[in-house]
């Protein structure tokens, strides 16, 4: 009598209808989709790296464009800070230049002295930190862009039109002129200019050799 060992003679379960020979090649089949799958995916994830990608560059030229509009826009306000205050500082000292010109009067006359000499050289101090410069001297050509002609005259010394006498000195703050300096002026004597020329004609005239009747017959060929 023979026993029988349990689990040997079992047979492995086979699905209704297919051979233990079909089932290995619906493994292989399976174990061949994988790397199908997986293509897929790294394709979905390189199409989503590429929009990323995409929108950080328009992003990044969003944001630079918006740090140059912010550049422009505060050297703008720098502008116009600089020339809100060299307005309201021009008309401070515009306000000033009549007292200026009493100082430059009692200056003139010997009358700059005592306490007042002190308020008047503490005031000068003062505008000329703020910028405030006086220009206008006698013998300078006049400008009509910084001067401001209120006498006329002819000099017979003047080649061009001076400033011979400063009436009112002019002031500016840098480029901008807060008054033009009012000056007389001289222009060169009329008929100054055409005596020279006429004295050199006449000269050169003399200077030529003239020619006489002698000269004529002496030069010319004997006649018969």
């Amino acid at each position: 009598m023979t026993e029988e060992t349990p689990g040997f003679d079992e047979k492995p379960d086979v699905p209704s209808g297919a051979t233990p020979d079909a089932a290995e090649p619906q493994a292989a089949s399976e174990e061949g989709a994988a790397p199908a799958g997986d293509a897929s995916e790294n394709a979905g994830l390189v199409a989503q790296l590429d929009q990323a990608r995409t929108a950080l560059n328009e992003r990044t030229a969003d944001l630079q464009r918006l740090q140059a509009e912010y550049q422009n826009y505060r050297r703008r306000v720098e502008r116009d800070r600089v020339a809100v205050k060299e307005v309201a500082v021009a008309n401070l000292l515009s306000e000033l230049l009549p007292v200026l010109d009493d100082i430059g009067r009692a200056q003139e006359h010997g009358e700059l002295v005592g306490g007042f000499k002190s308020v008047a050289d503490s005031l000068e101090t003062v505008i000329a930190k703020m910028g405030l410069q006086q220009f206008g001297k006698e013998g300078e050509p006049f400008d009509p862009t910084i001067h401001e002609a209120l006498m006329h005259s002819y000099a017979p010394d003047v080649t061009e039109t001076t400033c011979v006498a400063i009436l009112q000195p002019g002031y500016r703050i840098g480029e901008r002129i807060i008054r033009p300096a009012r000056v007389a002026v001289a222009e060169p004597q009329p008929g100054t200019q055409t005596v020279k020329p006429a004295e050199d004609a006449a000269e050169a005239q003399d200077a030529e050799p003239k020619d006489d009747g002698a000269h004529k017959e002496s030069g010319g060929p004997d006649e018969g």
